[in-house]
């Protein structure tokens, strides 16, 4: 089937890559030139395991294509995927500028009858909205159906979710449209949960916020295992076993961060102001998982009786999440900012982000390696779990450091690889 995907991010990539691996032929296009030049050459543009490789067998086999011409990827898609982004506004509310574009230009581009499935996270009514644009200025007596299909992609693990994920929802007003949908997922043989459009535009704020609760949740029981003196590993363990909480997402540390569960956390909260309903336990989560980061970093300058000042701190990890270069709501960035503004001196390592404008903004150091990093350090913080820093010889870094003080942010090293540990 011939399809259409509008946005190139993480989602949008990662959909049209997906489809075209599973024999659909697929047109993604963008309004950044740039980032189009980059994937026609064959490059990704974000870093996501898999992904690069998928995306140059299926362009050698023609199946996928990219391009900035609206025309072009619109001139003969049965279906068309809307994968833009929808960032948070000042008040918390999804903005949906680029949404309503997108729809825009469906209206006014497309000359067969198509299907218009929204892979965007967006509130819900959102596929209403998009309906009623697309009929407002779309040519006289085309028949195009609008569908939602929310994602449930986590970053670093794109390609597989997409392949091998929990569920598949469609959400459609119109049987045909839906049935057409279904039609285009088959061959991945995911299960399919049919449901009305706003249904399913509530399943993905509600799973993404549920998901929040739980890390939030997990985070305070830490908290106070630390102050009783129990272990949370332990802990998190003894709770996962039991089949009705399940140990994903039982990983106390620093928090959540991303593009997501942020965003859609406090988009769910503004749904509920607006319906004025109290969303109190979703609210509780966004603010315990601010305060995790600060707790953080007041164990750090407890360690050092306040005064960091002209301290080398290494900071290992900068990504919001291993397998991933995505620097969104990343916990590195207020724990970077809270000890910069100490006077810390911050040399800083990650295995792929090379560079961020912290860098500038913060005269950061950034090390070619653990080693370099570690060394002559006052205090280390893990703060991004990737398995390069799980691996590592911990006692043989140690002796590197000036000071063998590492606050592991992400319970990620065990008590005997190191003479201290602190968190």
């Amino acid at each position: 089937m011939n399809v259409a995907v509008i946005g190139t991010g993480y989602v949008g990539l990662v959909t049209g890559t997906v489809l075209s691996e599973i024999g659909h032929t697929v047109v993604c296009l963008d309004t950044d030139e740039n980032k189009i030049n980059t994937l026609i050459a064959g490059v990704s543009p974000i870093f996501e395991p898999g992904l690069e490789e998928l995306l140059q067998r299926n362009m050698e086999l023609g199946r996928l294509h990219f391009t900035t011409k609206t025309e072009q990827a619109f001139k003969d898609s049965k279906v068309i995927f809307i994968a833009v982004g929808t960032p948070q506004g000042e008040d918390g509310a999804a903005n949906l500028t680029y949404l309503k574009q997108a729809a825009k230009d469906i209206a006014f581009h497309v000359v067969q009858d198509v299907v218009v499935v929204v892979k965007s996270t967006v509130p819900v009514g959102a596929n209403d909205m998009v309906e009623q644009i697309i009929r407002q200025y779309a040519k006289p007596g085309l028949d195009i159906q609008v569908v939602s299909n929310p994602e449930f992609l986590r970053e670093g693990h794109a390609v597989q979710d997409t392949l091998h994920g929990d569920r598949i929802v469609i959400g459609a007003d119109n049987e045909k449209a839906g049935d057409l949908v279904e039609s285009v997922f088959n061959p991945i043989r995911i299960p399919i949960l049919r449901t009305d459009r706003r249904s399913a535009e509530m399943i993905k704020y509600a799973s993404n916020a549920f998901l929040a609760v739980k890390i939030s949740y997990i985070n305070q029981i830490s908290n106070l295992c630390e102050a009783l003196g129990a272990d949370i590993r332990a802990v998190s363990d003894g709770m996962g076993m039991d089949r009705r909480i399940g140990r994903e997402f039982l990983n106390a540390g620093l928090g959540y961060g991303g593009s997501c569960f942020p965003k859609d956390t406090e988009a769910l909260v503004n749904l509920g102001r607006k319906s004025d309903i109290s969303m109190s336990i979703v609210e509780s989560a966004i603010q315990a998982n601010k305060e995790q980061r600060q707790l953080f970093v007041d164990k750090v300058l407890r360690h050092f009786e306040g005064d960091v000042n002209g301290k080398k701190i290494a900071v290992l990890g900068l990504a919001f999440k291993p397998n991933t270069d995505d620097m969104r709501e990343a916990p590195s960035i207020d724990i970077i900012s809270s000890l910069v503004a100490k006077g810390a001196r911050i040399v800083v390592y990650d295995p792929v982000v090379k560079h961020t404008p912290l860098f500038d903004q913060f005269n950061l150091t950034y090390a070619s390696n653990i080693d370099e990093c570690v060394t002559k350090a006052d205090a280390t913080l893990l703060v991004t779990e990737w398995e390069e820093f799980i691996q590592a010889d911990w006692s043989s870094l140690s002796k590197l450091m000036k000071s063998e003080v590492i606050f592991d942010g992400r319970n990620m090293l065990k008590t005997h690889e190191v003479e201290t540990i602190c968190y």
